[in-house]
């Protein structure tokens, strides 16, 4: 399967390519800068800002199904990259008629979400970084989420909650729309949507991905995630 992936370069979009590869697939790693990415065996590196219309319909063409997994540092500016990607690939798969797509958001969106035995975070941590600091992304990306709704394409809305690195995949869950749980391993997150290219369990659907056999500690992820990636 020919697969296309929008943020290539950054630490989900590399995790997801490694295991694409290593699953078989054709995949085209599309990014701003492709010096960035290691040119190897079935991969094809493009460069394609997902502002530039003409370059993400290059990227797409041909292709079986396609991933949005771009993100940014954390800011309290106004954000647009998430739902200005949707446009442009949607637009994209629309003209070269590629159906499946995949785009990954995250849990903080659904308004209920408040996970078990972490008050911590439930009552410091949520209110002031999800909902003050990174508001502007979270509102991103609910625009992004209106536009592939409206898309009229196989989509699936991934939705992870606090992302960290771990070094395999392990026995993640995948409950519909939110996750009782604080993070999600990205070797979990790119895993469980490779997964779903050969199933329709989610599509059209919002797929919440967990870990649950590795809990990292609060104040490591908030360093290395927040901190030392800058």
């Amino acid at each position: 399967m020919r697969t296309v992936v929008f943020g290539a370069a950054g630490s989900t979009g590399r995790v997801l390519v490694e295991q694409a590869l290593a699953a078989g697939h054709q995949v085209v790693a599309a990014v701003r800068h492709p010096e960035k990415v290691e040119p190897r065996a079935g991969l094809t590196v493009v460069r394609a800002d997902v502002a530039d219309a003409a370059a993400v319909r290059t990227a797409v063409a041909g292709s079986d199904a396609v991933f949005s997994v771009v993100g940014g540092k954390p800011t309290r500016q106004p954000v647009e990259l998430h739902s200005t990607a949707a446009r442009t690939v949607i637009d994209a798969m629309h003209e070269h008629g590629v159906k499946r797509l995949f785009v990954v958001s995250s849990v903080v969106l659904e308004p209920g979400w408040r996970p078990s035995n972490a008050f911590f975070f439930n009552n410091v941590l949520d209110p002031v970084v999800n909902r003050v600091m990174v508001r502007t992304t979270h509102d991103d990306l609910r625009r992004m989420e209106q536009l592939v709704r409206a898309s009229g394409l196989d989509w699936t809305i991934v939705r992870p909650s606090g992302l960290f690195s771990n070094h395999a995949p392990t026995a993640y869950e995948l409950p519909e729309d939110q996750a009782d749980g604080l993070f999600t391993a990205r070797e979990d997150l790119a895993a469980s949507m490779l997964d779903q290219l050969s199933g329709d369990a989610f599509v059209r659907r919002v797929m919440a991905v967990i870990t649950t056999a590795v809990r990292p500690r609060i104040a490591r992820v908030i360093w290395r995630e927040a901190i030392m990636s800058r």
